[in-house]
């Protein structure tokens, strides 16, 4: 039986002095396992929903593939302790694997847990060049809108969000997870499955962080939007890779730290 995404729980309200008994929706947090070829390589505490976009997201970004043709197959299998998900990849793609295994689980919040040394941290290899221009006004209409397509968040209040927008800022795409590393593989992933054309943006409900900038930059979007602040890291990422990175994405306001002449005022 497939897991849900959220759950009932009972709970107590505190407020002025006295308490109330009521129910609230929690999202659901399971790990991941994720078997290559028969061999685990790794697990993830995630939001058991949009499996195979994870799988995609997180084998693209990680290096472990390079296009959506080396994944064969995908079985998801909901077990009693979490979820197994067996992927059949290409000879080249488990050779590539076998040389950046981790070693350890990866938590909700952690992108980069596991990794044995710098050495395995995974850079993108060539700067994002892109001639996309996106206006001021189309991060805004974005960032207004984004939380009416969060539709776990909004029952639960405790996942991030990772939405596609296009030139106008309109949000074509989401994705939901506890982890904020997770919504973006996931959304990446789908991108991937779907052939998206790179002619837009991802908005995230969340901090930039260098790993978040460095997975853009893989997947070759120019411009990452983040609701909360980047971390020195991500803004150096940022300028290395090209990617032009805003922070403090509210509505009437965001804060450019990189522009690599993708965002442009109005009357350009």
């Amino acid at each position: 039986m497939a897991r849900q995404n959220k759950k009932k729980v009972t709970r107590e309200i505190w407020q002025n002095n006295s308490t109330k008994a009521s129910e609230d929706q929690v999202a659901c947090e399971t790990p991941i396992a994720f078997v290559y070829n028969g061999i685990s390589h790794f697990v993830m505490m995630a939001t058991p929903s949009d499996i195979e976009d994870f799988v995609y997201g997180i084998s693209f970004t990680e290096g472990i593939i390079e296009r959506k043709s080396e994944i064969y197959d995908i079985q998801v299998q909901h077990v009693e302790t979490g979820v197994e998900v067996n992927i059949d990849i290409s000879s080249r793609a488990f050779s590539q694997l076998k040389g950046s295994r981790r070693l350890l689980a990866g938590v909700s919040g952690c992108g980069i847990c596991g990794k044995e040394s710098l050495e395995q941290f995974r850079l993108s290899s060539s700067r994002v060049e892109s001639q996309v221009k996106i206006k001021n006004i189309a991060i805004q209409t974005a960032i207004q809108s984004i939380s009416e397509y969060q539709e776990l968040n909004n029952m639960t209040g405790a996942v991030h969000g990772a939405a596609w927008c296009d030139l106008e800022g309109n949000i074509l795409s989401i994705r939901e997870d506890v982890g904020r590393h997770n919504a973006l593989d996931k959304l990446i992933g789908h991108i991937i499955k779907q052939k998206v054309e790179k002619l837009g943006f991802i908005t995230v409900t969340s901090r930039a962080s260098f790993e978040m900038v460095n997975k853009v930059a893989i997947s070759k979007v120019p411009l990452l939007v983040a609701v909360s602040a980047p971390t020195s890291m991500a803004v150096d990422t940022a300028k290395m890779c090209g990617v032009s990175l805003i922070g403090f994405a509210r509505p009437n306001r965001h804060v450019i730290y990189n522009n690599n002449l993708n965002i442009v005022d109005e009357d350009n």
